[in-house]
C-alpha cells in the first residue's frame, strides 16, 4: 500500500482552505529523517551529560539503572500515544489541539498555555546556560553578551523556516548522538582495561552500599523512585515529535518509523551511558552529585562524561565536552522557540489566544507568536540578571510541574481518542500508526508519573532541614494548571466532549493533499551513489 492511501475520506475540506486563507498556509518541509532525529534529540540533553551521574551517586549503580528504566518505559507509553494521534491528526497544536477535541476545550487551553509558558522558560534557561558554557574558556566574559547573542541566533533561525530548524537540529542532535556513542565505546574500553591502564570490570558493583543505595529494603526503594525524579527531567521534550509531525511532509510515514525507534534509542543512549557510568565510576565519588547540582561551567570539569574520557587520557576531555554542551545548549534553544510559537500558533487559530499569534508569513513562521516569546523570555533573562533571582526562580518552579502534567494528559486524551474512534465505528486498521499494549501502557504511564509527582512531593517534606518554600515549589504548577481550566469552563460553559461528537476529521482534507502528492523518497534511492547509501545506513542504525 503507498503512503497516504490510508486517508481515504475526506469531509469538511473547506475548513482546511478558510483556515489557510485566513492565517496562512503551515509549510510541511521537515523530511523523515528530520523527525527521527528530532525524535534522538529530544531525548539528549544536557541532563545526560551533566547530571546522569547524579543518578547514580543517589542510587547507587543499579538503582540508577532501574530508575532510567522505569521512567524510559513511561517515556515510550506516552510517545507512542503522541505518536498514534499525531500521525493520523498531524496538527501543529498537537497534544493541546487534542486536548479540546477529545477531552475538553478547558484542558487544551490548560495544555497550551502550560506548555508554551514551559518552554518559553526554557529559552532563557539555554541562553543562560550558554552564557555560563562560555565562561569556561573565557572567565572574564559578561554572562548577558553570549546570551543575547544566542537569541538572536536563534530568532534567526526561527524566521528561516520549519527547513532550517528541521536541518539545523539533524545535525545537531547527530552530534549529541555521535557524542553518546564514543562515551560507550570509551567507557567499555576503560572498564575492561583496555585503555587506561586499569581493569575496573564489576568492581564498583560490589564495593559497600552497591549496587543500590540504602541500608533497608525501604530505603533502597525510596532511593530508586526518588532517581526517577531525576530520571524524568532527562527525558524532557521527548513529545517534540508531536509537535513537528503537524509539519512534516508524509506524517503517515515519517511519525510510526521515527516513533518505532524510541525505545531502542531510550534503551542506547540512556542505560548504556548510565550503566557505563556505574561500572567506571564509585558512587561514592562526590563529583556525581556535585555536578548534578553545580553549575554548568563548574560541572563541566567533573561531569562523567568528562571524568571517563580523562580516565581513557584522551587529552582536552573538559573542552570537548563543553564544546558539545554549546551544541546541546543551541539544540534545546531552537526546539524551545518551536515548541512554544507553535503552540501559540495552534492556540490563536483555535481561539484560545488572540487570532494573531495564529498568522505566518510565506515562509510558515508564526511571526507574532515568534516575537511575544522573544519578549516574555527576554523579560525573564533581565529579571534573572539583573534581580535577586528568586522570581525567575519561581517561573521556573511553575515549569516542573507543567511538564508532569502535560505527559499524562496524554495518555488521559489517548484513551479519550480510542475511546470516539470506536464508538464512531471506525476501523483500527484506518491508523497509519497504533501505540502498542493499548490501554495498558497509558495505564501504566499515568501510574508512573503520579508516582513522581509523589516522590518529588515526599522528597520535599523529608528534606533536611524542611522547607515550606520547598514543597510549595514542587507543587505550585497544579493549581496554576487546574486554575486554567476551571476559568475557562466557567467562562466558556464547556463540558466533556461526548465521544459521538468527538472531531476526528477536521484538518485531515489537506493532511491527504499532502500525504498523497509528497511522497517522500519515491525514485530518489536509486539515484543516490553507494557510498552515500551505505553512510545513510550506517546513521540509522544508530540514530
Amino acid at each position: 500500500m503507498a503512503d497516504g492511501e490510508k486517508y481515504e475520506y475526506e469531509p469538511k475540506v473547506e475548513h482546511g482552505h478558510d483556515e489557510q486563507h485566513e492565517f496562512g498556509e503551515v509549510k510541511r518541509d521537515l523530511k523523515s529523517r528530520h523527525l527521527q532525529m528530532i525524535a534522538i534529540g529530544g531525548t539528549i540533553g544536557t541532563g545526560i551529560f551533566l547530571s546522569s551521574g547524579g543518578s547514580v551517586g543517589a542510587a547507587g549503580p543499579l538503582g540508577a539503572l532501574i530508575s532510567y528504566f522505569i521512567v524510559g518505559i513511561m517515556v515510550f507509553f506516552i510517545v507512542t500515544s503522541l505518536g498514534e494521534m499525531a500521525a493520523y491528526l498531524p496538527l501543529p497544536g498537537a497534544f493541546t489541539t487534542f486536548g479540546s477535541r477529545f477531552v475538553d476545550p478547558a484542558l487544551g487551553f490548560a495544555l497550551g498555555i502550560g506548555y508554551a509558558f514551559q518552554w518559553t522558560i526554557t529559552v532563557t534557561l539555554e541562553v543562560t546556560a550558554a552564557g555560563m558554557i562560555l565562561q569556561y574558556w573565557w572567565p572574564n566574559l559578561q554572562m548577558w553578551i553570549p546570551a543575547l547573542v544566542f537569541i538572536v541566533i536563534l530568532v534567526g533561525i526561527t524566521l528561516l523556516g520549519v527547513k532550517a530548524f528541521g536541518e539545523l537540529e539533524y545535525w545537531l542532535s547527530l552530534i549529541k548522538v555521535l557524542t553518546c556513542v564514543v562515551f560507550i565505546i570509551v567507557g567499555i574500553l576503560v572498564v575492561t582495561g583496555a585503555v587506561g591502564g586499569d581493569t575496573i570490570g564489576g568492581r564498583n558493583w560490589h564495593i559497600e552500599g552497591a549496587p543500590v543505595v540504602g541500608e533497608t529494603a525501604r530505603d533502597r526503594t525510596v532511593n530508586i523512585f526518588s532517581t526517577c525524579v531525576w530520571a524524568f527531567f532527562s527525558f524532557g521534550g521527548t513529545e517534540l515529535i508531536g509537535i513537528t509531525a503537524g509539519e512534516s511532509s508524509n506524517p503517515a510515514k515519517a511519525v510510526p518509523k521515527a516513533i518505532r525507534h524510541t525505545f531502542w534509542r531510550i534503551l542506547l543512549f540512556y542505560l548504556l551511558s548510565i550503566t557505563v557510568i556505574g561500572l567506571a565510576i564509585p558512587w561514592t565519588d562526590p563529583n556525581l552529585l556535585n555536578a548534578a547540582g553545580a553549575s554548568v561551567n563548574e560541572a563541566v570539569v567533573i561531569a562523567p562524561f568528562t571524568i571517563i574520557f580523562k580516565m581513557a587520557k584522551l587529552p582536552g576531555a573538559d573542552h570537548a565536552i563543553n564544546a558539545v554542551l554549546l551544541s546541546a545548549v543551541l539544540s534545546a534553544g531552537q526546539s524551545s522557540f518551536y515548541a512554544s510559537t507553535r503552540t501559540l500558533m495552534a492556540m490563536g487559530r483555535e481561539g484560545k489566544m488572540p487570532a494573531i499569534f495564529g498568522r505566518v508569513d510565506k515562509r510558515g513562521v508564526p511571526l507574532y507568536s515568534l516575537a511575544f516569546v522573544t519578549l516574555i523570555a527576554s523579560i525573564a533573562f533581565v529579571a534573572d540578571v539583573v534581580g535577586t533571582g528568586v522570581v525567575f526562580t519561581w517561573l521556573v518552579n511553575l515549569t516542573g510541574m507543567s511538564a508532569l502534567l502535560t505527559w499524562m494528559s496524554i495518555s488521559i486524551i489517548h484513551l479519550r481518542f480510542r475511546a470516539a474512534f470506536k464508538a464512531q465505528g471506525r476501523s483500527i486498521s484506518d491508523l497509519p500508526y497504533t501505540a502498542p499494549f493499548f490501554p495498558y501502557g497509558c495505564y501504566l504511564s499515568i501510574l508512573l508519573t503520579l508516582m513522581i509527582v509523589f516522590m518529588q512531593g515526599y522528597q520535599a517534606v523529608t528534606a533536611d532541614p524542611f522547607m515550606a518554600e520547598g514543597v510549595v515549589a514542587v507543587f505550585v504548577g497544579a493549581p496554576v494548571f487546574f486554575l486554567c481550566i476551571i476559568v475557562w469552563k466557567l467562562y466558556h460553559k464547556t463540558k466533556l466532549v461526548p465521544l459521538l461528537e468527538v472531531d476526528l476529521d477536521s484538518g485531515r482534507p489537506n493532511i491527504v493533499v499532502h500525504a498523497k502528492a509528497r511522497v517522500e523518497g519515491s525514485g530518489e534511492e536509486e539515484n543516490v551513489p553507494f557510498w552515500k547509501k551505505a553512510g545513510r545506513k550506517a546513521l540509522r542504525l544508530i540514530a
